[in-house]
């Protein structure tokens, strides 16, 4: 249909007293069988649907707004609105109304708003039916209408009949031209008088009154008598500063008269509403939901007469990014755009979604881009502002603008490059602006709200493109603070141009470890050369001495926003976490003085071991990166904090879930280190795990060996003869029993067993000394290159501790080759022999069969 007199937008009060746009269509008055009367009945514009289908009730209180709008309540608290397009529509269909209901399509209201209740209480009381006689409006009558209007505040039929006096009779304009007179005689008395009606006609709630009190005529003459408050000491200058402080800045000339006066006259009672009005108490919170109206469709005016202005617009955005374009205008024009995505925001859904692509079409983005680069805060602080409503409305529509731009432009200038340098260079001592950006950014890499369609995966795409070209920049401020290469924090101070203290040093000596001066270049963290560290004099790593705590906010953040990746991007980040080391550098700010960027950092590691990834569970042991976590905790001593209870919770977390990698590890490493710690189980209780599993392993590999079937101990034996050449004659293998001494076995062994006696002598050196009964004095080895993941020969073991029985076994080298894995009881493909232990074929590799047999 093209007829724009009937075009109206169908509006429903939802319970928090807000207009829900239910669609645009097309009304009409019409005869519907089923409702056996007149309805009106709006039809979709986009598909013909039936959006509303409401008999034209002859009981039912319809209400005339603004000239465009028709308000009526069709059950309790279920109020509609008709929004039409032209004023000519809008009278056409009012007409209709009246015409039903055998009214005069002059009056504003087709019935009175009578509850049951007050029509009870009312029917007995013919003077009701008629409208309420209004005291004349002299000087001497001020006090008398006052207490009228304050009286029929709670009664609402009253109100209604108050509300439709007035109206009939333009007193409202007569009542503030006595404020004038009032004002100019220094009537004091009567202004105060004057506060209480016309805030009691505020209170009335009827869009009719509005429309004349907030004329251009009135609107001035009614905020100053809201200056006279009868409660203040000396009137507010309300007037003055609407007047002369609050200016109208038109960035882009509007010529369109109708627009500027809406933008007037919107500003002025959103002004009365927030700033003169007082808050209304629990018995008034529903008087002003028409004033609360009455400034919403305003808004949604303001945003569609603008929207339309293609030229308006398009004008606004070239200057914007116009380098000619002086400091002081760039500014005026981003608020303009902040005010603009803020009125917005009264907008439904679907009218939102035009207006943002609007602004898409002509181009916010680049245009935020460049702005947020800028060094006036002002500009920036807006523009932060802007991009946080896009980013509400549509992270994938911002997500998808700038896997684009990386197609054509450096990463140092993206989009999301520069909101990364915003957030580590805000200067706000308390990074108010970070923490937005920082929320910011986390929506924009939530998996939660990406797309994924047929043709292709938003999530991939997108965090791809994050970790290649965006997750350097974000992490660099962490890496920098902490790490000892001057050439890395030269490179970060090279693109960033705010300066930055780095907050890790050698620390002193400390009551666990040996008394030195400084810490030596072995146990620098990142160090090519090996750390010897023993349970009870663990080595200290480098600590965060710095006062600087902006810098400990900031890294505090980055820490936030990595550990939400742990939890969100499995693959991406597991990847970024092992070649960057991450987990290692993150630990070194356990030492910080800052106890909030600690547990940041321990936080981190509780995601991932959380996890229960064996990947990450590997990483962790090969690294040894428990360590900075335990010397943390024994730093702490007896101090019963949070960061006490959170380190508890981490090993109490991988005792409960049994995670047995990480178990043993930490039982082999550092266990007498812990043992003193006996106001919780935890570490007892891991040390009992570990036996366990010790004994559950033991027996398993037990099991193998001795019930391996006669066919494949025969096929062992034959394999041996057939390899062993230099052997002559006939030879008989020994029943095997574990408990069988070895001068037993046959005389033609006796060659073999020197060698293998001899051997063992040797081995003998190398196994923990018994410093007391059941007790191990420990040593343990470790270099950079386990941390990376990469098997070193240069790592000896940790003895485990006796068993509860104080019995050991002979542990050989040689042992080691058949020493089962936790997970299937079959030897590791990447255990050795060791040195000296050679096959038939002269290299080193898995020792022949029999001498399996023959160890025991």
């Amino acid at each position: 249909m093209s007829d724009t007199r009937r075009r109206v937008k169908v509006y429903t009060l939802n319970e928090d007293r807000q207009w829900d746009d239910r669609g645009t269509g097309h009304v009409s008055s019409t005869y519907v069988e089923e409702l056996k009367g007149m309805s009106l009945l709006v039809r979709a514009e986009s598909d013909g649907s039936l959006l509303l289908e409401s008999k034209i009730n002859p009981n039912t209180a319809y209400q005339k707004q603004q000239d465009t709008l028709i308000v009526w309540s069709e059950a309790e608290n279920y109020d509609l609105a008709l929004s039409f397009q032209e004023k000519a529509g809008c009278d056409e269909i009012w007409e209709k109304i009246c015409q039903v209901q055998g009214k005069d399509p002059s009056v504003e209201v087709t019935q009175d708003l009578i509850d049951e209740s007050e029509e009870e209480r009312f029917e007995e009381m013919p003077e009701t039916s008629h409208l309420i006689d209004l005291p004349t409006c002299e000087l001497n009558k001020l006090e008398e209408i006052a207490d009228l209007v304050t009286s029929v505040l709670s009664s609402p039929i009253r109100r209604e009949k108050l509300a439709l006096a007035l109206e009939n009779e333009g007193y409202i304009k007569k009542l503030l031209q006595l404020f004038q007179a009032c004002e100019n005689l220094e009537n004091t008395e009567g202004l105060h008088h004057l506060y209480e009606i016309i805030r009691g006609i505020l209170f009335l709630n009827k869009a009719t009154l509005f429309e004349v009190m907030f004329s251009d005529e009135c609107i001035m003459d009614v905020v100053g008598c809201l200056e006279y408050d009868p409660a203040l000491a000396q009137p507010k200058r309300h007037r003055e500063f609407l007047t002369k402080t609050a200016k109208f800045k038109e960035v882009i000339p509007i010529t369109d008269s109708e627009l500027r006066q809406k933008i007037h006259q919107t500003y002025r009672v959103q002004y009365i509403q927030d700033i003169i009005l007082p808050t209304p108490s629990v018995f008034e919170e529903n008087f002003l939901s028409t004033l609360t109206s009455f400034i919403f469709f305003n808004k949604v005016e303001i945003v569609s007469m603008l929207q339309e202005d293609e030229k308006f617009l398009s004008e606004v955005f070239a200057q914007l990014t116009d380098e000619a374009t002086d400091d002081d205008k760039r500014r005026e024009l981003v608020n303009f755009f902040k005010e603009f995505c803020a009125f917005s925001q009264t907008l439904q859904p679907q009218n939102r979604d035009a207006f943002f692509k609007t602004l898409a079409k002509l181009g916010i983005l680049p245009a935020l881009e460049i702005v947020m680069g800028m060094d006036d805060l002002q500009v920036r602080s807006a523009a932060t502002d802007i991009f946080s409503y896009l980013v509400e409305f549509s992270p994938s529509m911002v997500r998808e603008f700038v896997m684009q731009e990386a197609q054509q432009s450096d990463d140092d200038i993206l989009l999301i490059n520069v909101v990364i340098e915003q957030m580590i260079c805000d200067t706000d001592p308390e990074l108010g602006g970070a923490v937005q950006l920082m929320g910011l950014l986390r929506t924009l890499i939530d998996p939660e709200n990406m797309l994924a369609t047929t043709n292709k995966t938003e999530k991939s795409e997108f965090l791809n493109f994050f970790y290649n070209h965006c997750m350097h920049v974000l992490t660099a401020p962490l890496l920098t603070n902490t790490s000892e290469d001057k050439c890395e924090k030269d490179f970060f101070l090279k693109h960033y141009r705010y300066s930055w203290s780095f907050v890790c040093t050698p620390s002193h000596s400390h009551s666990h470890s040996t008394p030195s001066s400084s810490i030596s270049q072995d146990n620098i963290v990142g160090s090519n050369k090996n750390n010897t560290i023993c349970p009870e004099t663990l080595p200290r790593t480098p600590q965060c001495h710095q006062d600087n705590y902006q810098t400990a906010q900031l890294l505090a953040l980055i820490l936030e926003l990595l550990t939400f990746c742990v939890e969100h991007h499995t693959y991406h980040i597991k990847n970024y976490i092992m070649n960057k080391d991450l987990l290692r550098r993150v630990l070194v700010l356990m030492n910080s003085k800052h106890t909030f960027l600690a547990l940041c950092a321990l936080r981190f590691m509780r995601r991932i071991i959380g996890l229960k990834d064996e990947f990450y569970n590997r990483y962790i042991t090969k690294g040894n990166l428990f360590e900075p976590v335990i010397n943390a905790l024994l730093d702490n001593g007896t101090r019963y904090n949070l960061l006490n209870s959170a380190v508890i919770e981490l090993f109490e977390f991988i005792r409960v879930e049994d995670i047995k990698s990480l178990t043993a590890h930490i039982v082999e490493n550092f266990y007498k280190a812990l043992e003193s710690i006996e106001y919780v189980q935890t570490f007892k209780g891991l040390k009992t795990k570990y036996e366990q599993e010790k004994d559950r392993q033991n027996q398993k590999l037990n099991s193998n060996r001795f019930r391996r079937d006669a066919k494949a101990l025969e096929e062992d034996e034959e394999m041996w003869f057939n390899e062993d050449e230099e052997e002559e004659g006939k030879v008989v293998v020994a029943p095997v029993e574990k408990s069988k001494p070895e001068d037993d076995f046959p005389d033609n062994y006796e060659k073999f067993m020197e060698t293998k006696k001899a051997k063992e002598s040797e081995d003998k050196e190398n196994l923990p000394k018994r410093t007391s009964p059941g007790g191990f004095k420990f040593t343990f080895s470790h270099s950079a290159s386990a941390a990376n993941g990469t098997n070193s020969k240069s790592v000896v073991a940790q003895t485990p501790p006796a068993t509860s029985n104080g019995s050991s076994s002979k542990t050989t080298n040689l042992a080691t080759s058949v020493t089962a894995t936790k997970d299937c009881g079959r030897p590791r493909q990447e255990d050795r022999l060791s040195p000296g232990v050679q096959d038939h074929s002269g290299q080193q590799g898995e020792t022949p069969s029999l001498q399996k047999v023959l160890k025991y």
